[in-house]
C-alpha cells in the first residue's frame, strides 16, 4: 500500500479516488506542511498546491518517490534536489488554465467599469454615477505575452468582444498564432499599441523585471496591465514612477509570497486579488482529479509523461544535453532572438543517434523559456507540435568521423521565405566545444563564459577597432577566434571577455565596424 500525503486544500475527490484504489491517504489543510511531514515520514507521495517543497521537506521523507504539483507551475519545488534523491516531480498542466483566463476577463471588465469602488460607494448610500464613467472592452486591442494554455484561452474567452489580438511568444510560430486569431509581434509593439495587456509568462532569469520603465513609457495613456502570472516579472518601482503620468490601470493577482500582510504593490494596483487565479471549485476539482489519476498511472502503469525532472537514460552523458542547449541558444542568438523558429533540423553523429529524442528537450528549452530541460521527449514533441514547429532528425554519414557530435539548424520564416542558421559541436575533455557557427567553420571554442560575436566584411584593422572600444570600457579580452569564409569574404570574430559586453557597447561596435551581426552571448558552463 502506497501512502499519500496531501497537506493542502485540495478537492477531496483526489483522496477518495486514491482511497478506492487502496492507497492510504492523509488529507489535511489545517496545519503547516512541515508538521505533517514530521508526522508522516513514511509517505511515498506528496501532492501539493502552492506549498514549498524544499530540500528539508524531501530529506524528511526517506521513502518519498513522487511529488505531484496540482497545477502547472512548479517553481516552489526543488526539482533538482528531488532528482538527486531519485524523486520524480509531476505537474498537472492545463488543470487551472481556464480559471486563470476567466479571472483575466473579470479583472478587465471590473477595472473598465469601476465595479469595486462603485459597489462600495453605493453601499455607503452615495449616488456617484458620473464619477464612475467607464470604458467598453468591445473593439479594443488586447496584447498577450505568452500564448500557452492560459494565453490561448484568454483569446477564446475574449473573442466575443470583437477584440484585435496582438501576441508575443518565442515558441509560437506566426502561422500558429494566426490559427488561434492572434497577430504575432514584438513585446515593444504590444506595449505601444494595446489597450489592455495581459501577462502569461514564467518568472526566470530572463524574464525577471522585464516589464520595466522603457515598456511602461511606451503604453498608451489609460492603458491597462493585468498580471496573473508572477510578481517578479514586473519592475514595481518603474511602474510606480510612470503610472500617474501615463494613467496606467494595473490589476494584480500575484505576489512574492502568498501570505497575509501589507503588500508593496498596494499603492499602484487599481485592483488587488489574493492570488485567486486558480481558486475555483472547477479548477480545484480538475487539479485534484489529474493529480490522483497521474499518481495511480505512475504506480500501476509506469506512466511518467508529466514528470518534469526526468533523469537521463543510461549511457547518455548529461554534457550532451548541455551541448544541445548551448548550440540551439547560440544559433537563436545568431538569427536574432526575436525570430521564432518554424522548423528545426538535427544531425546526431556516432552513438548520439540512439539518444536523439532525449536531446530534443534541451533544444526546446533553449527557444522556449517556459519549457524545462528536465521535461521529457514526449512533452518536447507535443510542445513543438502545439507551437506549429516542424522537427526533422536527419540521417547522418558517420564516415565523416565527427565522433560524438551534433548539428542543430533553426529555420525562420522571413518575408522572402525561409532563412536558417546552424551550429555544430561536441564534447572535448568534458567541456562543450563549438566547431562551427553557420558558414564559419573551425571555430573550436568553449562557450562557457562571456562572448562577443561580430560578423563583418573582412578587412584589416577590424579586430583592433573592436579591441580598442572594449579597452575604453576596461573590458579585458580573454580569447579571440576569427574564422573567415573565403567564398563570401566575411569574417566572424568571437571574442571572449572577462565580463558581459552591455548592449549599448555592442551597438557602438556594430556601427564602428559596419557589422552585419553583433551580439553578446553568455553561458554558464
Amino acid at each position: 500500500m502506497h501512502k499519500v500525503l496531501i497537506p493542502t486544500k485540495l478537492d477531496k475527490f483526489a483522496a477518495d479516488m486514491l482511497t478506492q484504489k487502496g492507497y492510504e491517504v492523509i488529507l489535511d489543510a489545517s496545519s503547516p506542511i512541515e508538521e505533517q511531514v514530521a508526522k508522516n515520514p513514511d509517505a511515498e507521495v506528496l501532492i501539493v498546491r502552492s506549498e514549498k517543497v524544499t530540500k528539508e521537506i524531501i530529506d524528511a521523507l526517506p521513502k518519498l518517490k513522487l511529488v505531484v504539483r496540482a497545477g502547472a507551475g512548479y517553481n516552489t519545488i526543488d526539482t533538482k534536489y528531488a532528482r538527486k534523491r531519485n524523486v520524480d516531480v509531476m505537474n498537472t498542466p492545463g488543470a487551472n488554465s481556464n480559471a486563470v483566463a476567466e479571472e483575466v476577463v473579470s479583472l478587465m471588465l471590473a477595472a473598465y467599469r469601476h465595479l469595486l469602488p462603485a459597489d462600495a460607494s453605493t453601499r455607503a448610500g452615495l449616488w456617484e454615477k458620473s464619477k464612475f464613467m467607464g470604458h467598453e472592452l468591445t473593439g479594443k486591442t488586447v496584447g498577450i505575452l505568452g500564448l500557452g494554455h492560459i494565453g490561448q484561452l484568454v483569446v477564446k474567452r475574449l473573442s466575443g468582444f470583437d477584440i484585435k489580438f496582438l501576441g508575443y511568444d518565442p515558441m509560437i510560430s506566426p502561422a500558429r498564432a494566426e490559427e488561434i486569431g492572434v497577430e504575432s509581434c514584438s513585446v515593444d509593439r504590444i506595449f505601444a499599441e494595446a489597450d489592455c495587456i495581459t501577462l502569461h509568462i514564467p518568472e526566470n532569469e530572463e524574464t525577471r523585471g522585464m516589464i520595466n520603465r522603457r515598456l511602461f513609457e511606451m503604453m498608451k495613456p489609460g492603458a491597462m496591465l493585468v498580471n496573473c502570472a508572477r510578481a517578479g516579472i514586473i519592475n514595481e518601482e518603474d511602474l510606480r514612477a510612470v503610472k500617474a503620468e501615463k494613467k496606467i490601470i494595473y490589476c494584480n493577482d500575484v505576489y512574492p509570497k502568498d501570505a497575509a500582510g501589507e503588500k508593496s504593490v498596494a499603492d499602484v494596483a487599481d485592483i488587488m486579488m489574493p492570488h485567486l487565479g486558480a481558486n475555483t471549485f472547477e479548477a480545484n476539482f480538475n487539479a485534484a482529479k489529474r493529480a490522483a489519476e497521474q499518481t495511480i498511472a505512475y504506480f500501476e502503469q509506469g506512466i511518467t509523461n508529466c514528470v518534469v525532472n526526468k533523469a537521463l537514460p543510461d549511457g547518455l552523458d548529461a554534457g550532451f544535453q548541455k551541448l544541445a542547449y548551448v548550440l540551439t541558444s547560440l544559433t537563436r542568438a545568431y538569427l536574432g532572438n526575436e525570430n521564432n523558429p518554424t522548423r528545426i533540423e538535427t544531425s546526431f553523429y556516432g552513438k548520439l543517434a540512439d539518444y536523439a529524442k532525449w536531446l530534443l528537450p534541451p533544444i526546446v528549452a533553449a527557444i522556449a523559456k517556459d519549457f524545462a530541460v528536465e521535461q521529457g521527449p514526449k512533452e518536447a514533441e507535443q510542445f513543438l507540435a502545439d507551437a506549429g514547429v516542424e522537427v526533422v532528425n536527419r540521417m547522418v554519414d558517420n564516415s565523416k568521423h565527427y565522433g560524438e557530435a551534433m548539428t542543430i539548424d533553426l529555420f525562420v520564416g522571413g518575408a522572402d521565405g525561409l532563412f536558417k542558421a546552424g551550429a555544430r559541436g561536441t564534447i572535448t575533455e568534458n567541456n562543450p566545444m563549438i566547431s562551427r557557427l553557420d558558414e564559419f567553420d573551425k571555430l573550436y571554442f568553449n562557450p562557457a563564459g562571456n562572448h562577443l560575436f561580430v560578423e563583418y566584411a573582412d578587412e584589416p584593422g577590424v579586430i583592433g577597432r573592436i579591441a580598442g572600444i572594449l579597452g575604453e570600457k576596461n573590458i579585458n579580452i580573454v580569447d579571440i577566434r576569427a574564422p573567415q569564409n573565403v567564398k563570401t569574404g566575411r569574417s566572424l570574430s568571437v571574442i571572449t571577455t572577462n565580463v558581459e559586453v552591455p548592449e549599448m557597447l555592442v551597438e557602438k561596435i556594430r556601427e564602428a565596424v559596419n557589422a552585419t551581426k553583433a551580439f553578446s552571448f553568455s553561458f554558464e558552463g
